[in-house]
């Protein structure tokens, strides 16, 4: 079989392992794996960035201050950014026909007939490899607005890829486009329909992207370094214990009290820090031990094990992530820094 393989042009077996990923029967008897990559071990600490220059207003008013669900998706097939408009009319009919069918017992729904735009979302790309931010915007009216009425954006969706690992994106046969976070607002059957009209155009696969204990723990540890340039207010982290019922803590540290806590723990000393900004590291060790005496100091005043539990949730004054997969950003400066971790969540969901 390996030399059958072998025989087989990139972009077939490429499209094929992706296919495998998912559990789709193979004649190579390949079994479902995902990548044997891991997440990062260090990462460049978040510095504040003025991204207003880069960003439309009405793009940015959008992305902040909205909790948005997330997903991954493989690499897209045969996707350009230059055929947007031909994608708006063509996922515009598809919904307008699958709501059709259902039409005679959505009483107070939405019309027949919907405006789907695609666009570009500039700013976003961090580096060469990256493929530019797609947006996509589902409008409608309700079924009984006047007809001067305009039109209200109903679910409203996007495609990133920002700081995607180099080595992934320069492997991809030409003919694939890799946007893997997918972020998404608006009602679940929208989402659905939007999610299926992508995949069968550009033959992908969509999966939901949990915001995991380890990663929830970096967005901990790199929230409460951002409030050496920003006031993060304070952080909150929710807890679910397993006893019976299940016990859910809220446990909530003032902002400076926390960041005395993260300095102590950080193997280079804050003044080291300062000196050296551009070349600051977090390594995942110092996360570790962070959350370590977090938990302590938890378990000195109320006697309860943190560790036994699971983190579920994370939030400051920058924004908030669950363990289901939603997050909201509430500071453009950080936004970049937090959807760089995602995008590399989201990879990390690739196929071999």
């Amino acid at each position: 079989h390996s030399g059958v393989v072998k025989r087989r042009s990139k972009s077939q077996s490429y499209r094929r392992s992706i296919r495998t990923c998912f559990g789709v029967a193979s004649g190579l008897g390949l079994t479902p794996a995902l990548t044997a990559r891991r997440m990062n071990t260090s990462r460049k600490a978040p510095r504040s960035q003025n991204i207003t220059e880069k960003v439309k207003p009405e793009h940015l008013e959008l992305l902040v201050k909205t909790e948005w669900q997330l997903s991954y998706v493989t690499p897209l097939y045969q996707f350009r950014h230059t055929q947007l408009k031909s994608y708006s009319r063509q996922l515009s009919a598809f919904i307008a026909a699958e709501k059709q069918e259902g039409l005679a017992v959505e009483v107070g729904g939405l019309q027949n007939t919907f405006k789907v735009s695609f666009s570009v979302l500039q700013g976003l790309a961090e580096t060469s490899d990256d493929p530019e931010t797609v947006l996509i915007q589902v409008q409608s009216k309700p079924m009984f607005a006047r007809q001067e009425d305009p039109p209200k954006t109903v679910w409203c969706g996007w495609l990133s890829c920002i700081n995607g690992n180099p080595e992934y994106l320069q492997s991809l046969p030409k003919d694939f486009t890799c946007l893997p976070l997918f972020c998404s607002k608006g009602a679940e059957d929208l989402s659905s329909l939007v999610k299926s009209w992508l995949q069968r155009t550009f033959d992908c696969c969509f999966g939901p992207l949990d915001i995991n204990q380890t990663t929830l723990q970096w967005l901990a540890a790199l929230w409460t370094n951002c409030h050496m340039e920003t006031n993060i207010q304070n952080l909150k982290m929710i807890w679910t214990l397993p006893v019976l019922p299940p016990l859910q803590v809220t446990y909530t540290v003032d902002s400076d009290d926390v960041l005395d806590l993260w300095r102590s723990t950080r193997e280079s000393s804050a003044e080291k820090s300062r000196e050296a900004e551009d070349e600051v590291c977090i390594d995942f060790s110092e996360v570790t031990r962070f959350m370590q005496g977090l938990m302590s100091h938890f378990y000195r005043h109320f006697r309860v094990d943190l560790s036994a539990g699971e983190l579920n949730q994370v939030s400051s004054a920058l924004g908030s992530a669950k363990v289901n997969g939603k997050i909201k950003i509430s500071s453009s400066r950080y936004l970049i820094s937090i959807f760089s971790l995602l995008t590399e969540c989201a990879l990390l969901k690739m196929p071999i």
